[in-house]
């Protein structure tokens, strides 16, 4: 059974908000191939300005050694520490501009994170755990996968089943597994009648 770390919400959630958290300790089971397109299929669901959806994910699965490989090198060393371990890497990529019109798309990064959002609740739904991550070598990841001029690689992504506590992690990553979660008070970024004056 995969490591499970609870948030504690302050108000009521659906139990998938609660379950979901970004493990740095994977236990290298290769990610089904059924799940993991039901988490693709729920990133495709996820709105997006003029249904642009402009996302694009670089998929790589540890049941193909040498194409992980060349996703993992694309990290910055820091995450490749941990991400070897998970069942599959994905690097994302946008679309500047939007095809409908060519106008840019200043919202193409808040679509993206719709999107990875939705494949991360998916995952945690089937038991899995995403890690979302922003340590990519950009330009080597535009080299690797000759993303064209348009489109700007973004973000990645880890998935797979998170290890049990840490005991072999790595001892400065261990402990941010073991910490418990937490996130600001609603107050602190919910405001109404003017900057800085919380709405609850």
């Amino acid at each position: 059974m995969s490591h499970v770390k609870h948030a504690r919400p302050d108000h009521a959630i659906l139990p998938v908000f609660a379950e979901r958290w970004s493990p740095y300790v994977y236990d290298e089971r290769p990610v089904e191939r059924e799940k993991l397109l039901s988490c693709l299929e729920a990133a495709r669901w996820a709105e997006s300005s003029y249904n642009e959806q402009p996302w694009i994910f670089l998929l790589s699965e540890r049941t193909n050694a040498a194409e992980f490989e060349r996703a993992l090198e694309c990290l910055t060393e820091a995450n490749q520490g941990w991400a070897k371990h998970a069942g599959v890497l994905i690097l994302t990529a946008i679309s500047r501009s939007f095809k409908k019109n060519g106008n840019p798309n200043r919202v193409a990064e808040h679509d993206l994170g719709i999107a990875a959002a939705q494949f991360a609740l998916q995952a945690t739904a089937l038991g899995l755990q995403a890690h979302q991550m922003a340590g990519v070598n950009l330009t080597k990841t535009r080299q690797t996968y000759n993303i064209p001029e348009g489109y700007d690689p973004m973000t990645a992504i880890a998935l797979g089943y998170a290890g049990p506590p840490p005991g072999g992690a790595d001892p400065q990553l261990a402990p941010r597994d073991a910490a418990p979660r937490s996130r600001k008070a609603i107050g602190e970024f919910v405001f109404t009648g003017g900057w800085d004056k919380p709405a609850v």
